[in-house]
C-alpha cells in the first residue's frame, strides 16, 4: 500500500484516535478523561458550596454584631442552620460551653480557654469536611501530565514496533502512530490544566472562610470576656 493510501486509511479525528490506540493507551485516555469530567464537577460544586458559605457568613456576621439579639436569642435563630453552617456550629459550641461554666470558671479564665478549645476543634472538624475533593484536584493537577505522557511513550514504542515490521519509515506512515501517542498527553493537560486551576481557587476560598472563622473565634471570646468582666465589676 501506497503511503497516501495509508495516511487515508487513517482517521485523525480524536474519536478516530482513541480507537486506533493500544488497550493500554485507551486504558489511560478513559481513566483521564473520566478525572477531567470529575475535576470540572467539583470545581462547579465546591464552587458553589463555597459562595454559599461566604453568603450565609456575611448574614450571619451583620446579625450577630448589629446588637439586636441577646447571644440566647441568637443561637436560637442559627441552631436549625448547623448542618450547612459551619460558623454557626462554630458558634452554637462555643455558647453552650460558655452556658455549662460556673462563675468561679468564668473569673479564673478556666471557662475562656475552654471555649476556646471547643471552637476551634469544631472549626478544624467543620473545615476539614470542606477540604473534601481538594486533594483530588491537587493530585489530578500534578500527575494528569505524567500519566497523558506514560501513554504517550507507551504509543510511541508500538508505533516504532510496527515501524520496524513493516519496513517503511516514511512520515504517513509513521505520523499517525505518533498522534495517536500525543493524544494521550493532550488528554492528560486537558484534565491537569483545570484541576490545577480549581485547586488554586478553591483553596483561597477555602482559606479565606477558615480566616473568617478564625477571626470570629477570637472577636467571640472577647465578647464573652468582656461580659465576664462586667459582672465582676458590678459585684463588687
Amino acid at each position: 500500500m501506497e503511503p497516501t493510501a495509508v495516511a487515508a486509511s487513517v482517521d485523525m479525528t480524536f474519536w478516530g484516535l482513541f480507537l486506533q490506540a493500544g488497550i493500554f493507551v485507551k486504558l489511560i485516555m478513559l481513566g483521564l478523561f473520566a478525572a477531567s469530567v470529575t475535576v470540572w464537577a467539583v470545581w462547579f460544586s465546591k464552587g458553589k458550596q463555597f459562595k454559599a458559605l461566604h453568603r450565609k457568613a456575611d448574614d450571619f456576621e451583620d446579625i450577630f454584631w448589629s446588637g439586636s439579639h441577646t447571644l440566647e436569642s441568637f443561637v436560637r435563630q442559627v441552631n436549625p442552620q448547623q448542618g450547612d453552617h459551619p460558623l454557626a456550629s462554630v458558634f452554637v459550641v462555643g455558647l453552650e460551653e460558655w452556658n455549662a461554666a460556673n462563675d468561679e470558671e468564668r473569673r479564673d479564665g478556666t471557662a475562656l480557654q475552654r471555649v476556646r478549645r471547643m471552637m476551634d476543634a469544631t472549626a478544624r472538624r467543620e473545615l476539614e469536611a470542606l477540604e473534601a475533593w481538594l486533594p483530588f484536584l491537587a493530585t489530578t493537577g500534578s500527575v494528569g501530565p505524567f500519566v497523558g505522557l506514560l501513554g504517550t511513550v507507551w504509543g510511541i514504542m508500538t508505533s516504532f514496533q510496527h515501524i520496524g515490521a513493516s519496513k517503511n519509515t516514511s512520515l504517513a506512515v509513521v505520523a499517525p502512530g505518533i498522534a495517536e501517542a500525543l493524544f494521550a498527553t493532550a488528554i492528560g493537560l486537558f484534565a491537569a490544566i483545570p484541576a490545577v486551576v480549581a485547586y488554586n481557587r478553591l483553596t483561597g476560598s477555602m482559606g479565606r472562610y477558615a480566616a473568617r472563622v478564625e477571626t470570629f473565634i477570637d472577636e467571640f471570646l472577647t465578647v464573652l470576656e468582656r461580659q465576664s468582666t462586667r459582672k465582676t465589676t458590678a459585684r463588687r
